[in-house]
């Protein structure tokens, strides 16, 4: 059996961080090898050139530009590498924001996502509480971030959480103040996924 698991919810509630800490736990209690997808990591740098080659800010992942021209196309990327890897027997964990899909009901939608019955999958919204977000934004101190601190007000207004059908078929996860047994209550849910 593959897993597709994805990690997804607003900067700074620590997605990254999570599938991380995941990741060698979860190949452990499955037995079978997983990889790390992060859409930041594989089409950043890409993403930073495409704007700068178009006299934009390299970093504004949160321009029109970037939202109507490279967002889905990223997404679609990370899919299409996602795939791969289940083909070859490699489960993925898939991190990135995919605020849109999950209002839209997609990351489970095995014909959106096309993936075979036989893959399990599994949505994490990872959320922390905005204090706690907004302080981990300004510590990591990327400069993808500088829009979003910048103009704080506006983008938290964008910043949403799943409610009624959006919510029904997603893992929710608090990164705020995570107990161990919160940890190990997500990993075998995820272990246990069929």
């Amino acid at each position: 059996m593959t897993r597709l698991v994805f990690f997804c919810g607003h900067a700074g509630t620590g997605k990254t961080s999570l599938a991380k800490h995941l990741i060698g736990p979860l190949a452990r209690a499955t037995g079978e090898p997983f990889c790390l997808l992060d859409k930041d990591t594989l089409y950043g740098r890409t993403g930073a050139a495409t704007l700068a080659a178009l006299g934009q800010d390299p970093h504004d992942r949160d321009s029109p530009l970037f939202l109507h021209h490279l967002r889905d196309p990223e997404y679609q990327g990370m899919l299409d590498t996602a795939r791969e890897n289940l083909a070859l027997g490699v489960s993925v964990l898939a991190v990135g924001p995919l605020s849109r899909e999950v209002r839209e009901r997609r990351l489970l939608d095995r014909q959106w996502l096309g993936v075979a019955e036989d893959v399990a999958l599994a949505a994490v919204w990872v959320c922390a509480d905005e204090q706690t977000a907004q302080q981990r934004i300004v510590a990591r101190a990327h400069p993808g971030d500088d829009w979003k601190l910048a103009h704080w007000d506006e983008y938290r207004q964008r910043r949403f959480e799943p409610e009624g059908a959006q919510r029904d078929d997603l893992i929710v996860f608090d990164t705020t103040a995570p107990t161990q047994a919160d940890y190990d209550a997500l990993l075998q849910r995820l272990a246990g996924a069929s």
